[in-house]
């Protein structure tokens, strides 16, 4: 593929994704690096890259042709996580929940994620805006993923339900799923997990892990541990709801200490900020 022709296929890629997606566009660092690379040989004229101009064709057309690769693959990606999307939005498996819940709460961030952070079950903010973790928890989850070094739409965030689970008429508060429930709803979240194919998965929760993974235990026990989801790796922590509840410093310390396992895994960089930081 030459120059031209690989430019424009990166540009279509990105317009489709633009068109046919209710999100922005969200590229993997890997294209992005790319991209940069593309554009950075650009600026240079041929004597600053001491090589002739066929060769600083050929390069670009290459670094475009890989970059234009992770577009599509995005966009594939996209495309998959939206078709699941819509049969979640009208699903009434749980006649309970089809008919309490506001709307479905699919999951949000970048389809090529190298972590994904599953939840148990959108709450009443969740389940009023369509997006999982946005209330004060969700706030907490952000700042922990910023503290790691990621933006919130470098990672991909998801819930075990799909629905809120129905409470009793002018109650407050939430209450967790079945294990019927749960068992009904996994096969969307399995769905995402297979199109997204993360490096690691983070179960945020006891509810988070007995919906994964089927094990019932005192989060005491199962925290910091690395399991092993369908031959990805996946670390037990805390759900960021229970630090909203415990302020203890240990506590969030031991979330924090979590996460740096999740970043060695990842062959992240940690530096001595990172290492020394309190939530």
């Amino acid at each position: 593929m030459q120059f031209p022709q690989a430019l424009e296929t990166v540009l279509e890629s990105l317009k489709r994704m633009r068109d046919e997606s209710g999100h922005r566009p969200c590229a993997s660092r890997s294209a992005l690096d790319a991209l940069n690379r593309v554009s950075t040989r650009t600026a240079q004229t041929p004597a600053e890259q001491k090589i002739d101009p066929p060769s600083v064709r050929a390069g670009l057309a290459l670094g475009l042709r890989r970059a234009g690769n992770e577009v599509a693959t995005d966009a594939k990606k996209i495309e998959k996580l939206a078709a699941v999307q819509a049969r979640v939005s009208v699903c009434t498996k749980c006649p309970n929940l089809a008919s309490s819940r506001t709307q479905t709460v699919f999951g949000v961030g970048n389809p090529d994620a190298e972590i994904m952070f599953v939840g148990e079950a959108p709450g009443a903010d969740e389940d009023a805006q369509g997006e999982p973790f946005v209330g004060r928890a969700g706030q907490l989850l952000t700042k922990i993923i910023k503290a790691m070094g990621f933006a919130r739409e470098e990672v991909y965030i998801a819930n075990i339900l799909k629905c809120r689970p129905d409470v009793p008429a002018g109650s407050f508060g939430n209450r967790a799923p079945t294990p019927r429930e749960m068992q009904t709803c996994r096969p969307y979240l399995m769905e995402q997990i297979e199109i997204i194919k993360p490096k690691v998965i983070v179960a945020l929760g006891a509810v988070a892990v007995e919906g994964l993974l089927g094990t019932r235990a005192p989060m005491r026990e199962l925290r910091g541990r690395w399991e092993s989801f369908d031959g990805t790796p996946l670390m037990i922590t805390y759900h960021p709801a229970y630090l909203l509840r415990n302020q203890s410093p240990s506590e969030k310390r031991k979330v924090w200490e979590d996460m740096m396992l999740v970043l060695e895994r990842l062959e992240k960089p940690i530096s001595e900020k990172q290492r020394n930081y309190f939530l």
